[in-house]
């Protein structure tokens, strides 16, 4: 792909109303839980698309509802994120073009390519960045990153979906709610579950895990594109939930991420003995009581764990593995969420701990983690000329870290975008559909 940035710069919001009356944000537990780096998706469109201007003014618009996104994170004495400065610092607006028509260059699946399509990920101080590159044939690709810190994928979404609002003149609506100040601790704090060693570890656990990854290659790494057919679906669905008796069947994203688990680990040859882990993120609004808004912008997210030996999950069948991802999922409830807000506000300072999620992981096995962006209306951003016919994660290599979107199909069916080592990719190939 032969690209030439046209122009690189910032731009700043315009406020048409009040601009903010505050200087900063305090970041809350769940910003200070999460990963510390940005995060890039790709979408692509077809011609026509709106010229560049009407797709910047629509941004600097849009950034006027949502400020923060145009700010920048403070740092304490130590070095740790604590506020994001309302400062209009501004984010970065990149204007590319490629010598190419889009079909004769953008892979279907994530690939080292993508990158160009999007700014650099490394030592940004922007939070929000956004490069739209044009091809020969009128076709117009997005790339958008933004500081996981600052925004969750529903956040994310939720302001792209105001960016396109912004671009065909209409009111943004729903308008966020940006206080993050909502989660106070309990009096007296009620921790009831462990949070060591699940949302948080001290510093010489996590060092020792970064060392052991050291001897592995990541260039031994390929992400692997895996469609679901609704019919497929629904066939997994009915086999994982056929031990549950009268009760509610599970869930699509339930049953699929058992199967996966079952045939990574199998395709990955590991040891009976071993234990291994899916990390789960679980969006917290519904599950707070009160319940959240969707609209709220910033992190409300945590983990869930489903655990067992390598031999139990290979030698059970398949409504084994479901039932472990469904009840650890479930366990993450309102009572979970409040424990975790008690023990980041008491603890976590008084014995030096450190966030498990690290984006320095670039090998996860004997463990999964996965994000699911089904439920979030990343498909809806328009900027007037119609919604994208491709979205898709840019290029993460992290081995074992899953994410699941709707297919641009359409029709309900689904894709995962699988990292592993390509040794491990041809048994995986061979399984990935079998319902055995």
């Amino acid at each position: 792909m032969k690209m030439r940035i046209e122009s690189s710069r910032i731009v700043k919001p315009i406020y048409e109303d009040i601009s903010p009356t505050k200087s900063h944000i305090p970041l809350s537990v769940f910003d200070k839980v999460t990963y510390d780096a940005h995060i890039a998706i790709i979408y692509a469109y077809r011609p026509p698309t709106p010229p560049n201007t009407a797709i910047e003014l629509g941004l600097q618009k849009a950034l006027a509802i949502y400020p923060e996104l145009a700010g920048r994170l403070e740092k304490d004495e130590h070095g740790n994120p604590v506020n994001i400065l309302l400062n209009d610092e501004g984010v970065r607006f990149v204007e590319a073009s490629a010598n190419n028509t889009l079909d004769q260059v953008i892979p279907y699946k994530p690939s080292p390519s993508l990158l160009h399509l999007h700014p650099s990920l490394n030592d940004v101080k922007e939070l929000v960045q956004v490069q739209l590159t044009r091809f020969t044939c009128g076709s117009l690709v997005v790339g958008f990153t933004s500081n996981h810190m600052i925004v969750d994928g529903q956040s994310t979404s939720n302001f792209l979906v105001a960016w396109g609002q912004a671009c065909r003149g209409l009111r943004v609506n729903p308008l966020p709610l940006h206080d993050r100040t909502i989660f106070t601790p309990q009096n007296p704090p009620q921790i009831e579950n462990e949070h060591k060693g699940v949302e948080f570890t001290s510093k010489l656990v996590k060092k020792e895990r970064l060392l052991n990854q050291a001897h592995h290659i990541s260039e031994d790494i390929v992400v692997h594109k895996v469609h679901f057919t609704i019919e497929f679906l629904a066939k997994l669905k009915v086999k994982a939930s056929s031990l549950n008796g009268n009760n509610k069947p599970y869930s699509t994203f339930e049953s699929l991420v058992a199967h996966l688990w079952r045939a990574i680990t199998k395709a990955r040859g590991r040891s009976a003995f071993e234990t291994t882990q899916i990390r789960i993120a679980v969006n917290g609004r519904a599950r707070l009581n009160p319940r959240v808004p969707n609209e709220y912008s910033g992190n409300l997210v945590l983990w869930a764990f489903p655990t067992t030996k390598v031999k139990y999950l290979l030698r059970e069948p398949l409504p084994h593995a479901t039932k472990l991802i469904h009840d650890a999922i479930t366990k993450v409830n309102n009572n979970y969420f409040r424990s975790f807000i008690d023990f980041a506000n008491t603890r976590v300072k008084e014995q030096d701990l450190i966030p498990t999620a690290d984006m320095n992981d670039h090998i996860l096995g004997p463990n999964l983690e996965v994000d699911s962006w089904l439920r979030f209306p990343f498909y809806d951003l328009d900027f007037g000329t119609g919604c994208p016919y491709i979205f898709m994660p840019s290029y993460f290599p992290v081995e074992g870290g899953m994410f699941f979107l709707p297919s641009f199909v359409g029709d309900g069916s689904i894709d995962v975008f699988i990292p592993l080592f390509q040794d491990n990719l041809p048994t995986f190939k061979k399984i990935c559909y079998s319902l055995d």
